[in-house]
């Protein structure tokens, strides 16, 4: 295994803390003793093949799943075994490979209901200031995504690229300190793809950017880490400069005959 450790951030800047985690599902070993310390407002970008476990690694950090063994710490706290519905508390939000957003409902519905997830419900027959309040977060929270035109639009009536952006509109909407992205330029058109790298980029510094990534234009343009797995373990870490110029990286996950 190859890594650069000193690509890493330091111990007192990290707000996301995975150490020795391990998930096996009967006889299969998904993650293998992973260590992953992520800093706050890093950039760090997950690659792999199908199988790698990255999804599986997001799982546990999201949790959607407990680990076998291993802690994962999120902003000092440990939340191994706490459920997926804490990670809100906590400033973590995530996406899905499958959009999960309800196709039934308006963008402002689905962005309205982001708020309310994680700062609780409201069930008044009258609508209160939150509920005016949330309603015009969720207008500007579609606009940096680029779709305040389809703020009154049913979901289910949306382009694959467009839910793509409502996804990531749904987690900025709530102010996280961690976003987790699962492929969020999965099945986009290059110019949609221009624009999830623009929007990422543009995201402000105190959000900490966790993203899997199959394509290489957008994880090595988004990504300011690259941490490479295969096989349920890390196989290198660093710079995206230097992850391109990995040959054990190329082997596993470019193919051997790539060149950097």
């Amino acid at each position: 295994m190859t890594t650069d450790r000193a690509a890493a951030p330091q111990r007192d800047d990290v707000i996301v803390d995975v150490e020795g985690l391990t998930v096996r599902f009967g006889g299969l070993l998904a993650l293998t003793d992973i260590d992953l310390d992520v800093g706050h407002g890093e950039r760090l970008v997950i690659l792999g093949p199908n199988g790698a476990g990255k999804t599986t690694l997001f799982n546990v950090i999201a949790g959607d799943l407990t680990p076998s063994s291993g802690r994962v710490h999120i902003k000092g706290v440990d939340c191994t075994t706490l459920p997926s519905r804490d990670r809100p508390t906590l400033g973590v939000a995530r996406t899905y490979q499958k959009a999960r957003s309800f196709d039934g409902l308006t963008v402002e519905d689905n962005l309205y209901l982001a708020l309310v997830g994680k700062y609780g419900p409201h069930r008044r027959l009258r609508r209160t200031a939150t509920d005016r309040e949330y309603r015009e977060r969720a207008g500007q929270a579609a606009a940096s995504v680029w779709l305040d035109r389809q703020l009154h639009t049913l979901v289910g009536n949306l382009s694959h690229g467009q839910k793509r952006q409502l996804e990531v509109g749904m987690c900025i909407i709530t102010d996280p300190d961690v976003m987790l992205l699962d492929e969020p330029a999965s099945g986009l058109a290059r110019g949609e793809r221009e624009r999830l790298i623009d929007l990422l980029n543009g995201l402000g510094d105190d959000t900490t950017l966790l993203v899997i990534e199959h394509d290489m234009d957008v994880a090595f343009r988004v990504g300011r880490r690259v941490f490479v797995m295969a096989n349920g373990a890390e196989v290198a870490q660093g710079t995206p400069e230097e992850i391109q110029a990995n040959t054990e990286v190329h082997d596993i996950y470019l193919g051997s005959q790539a060149t950097p």
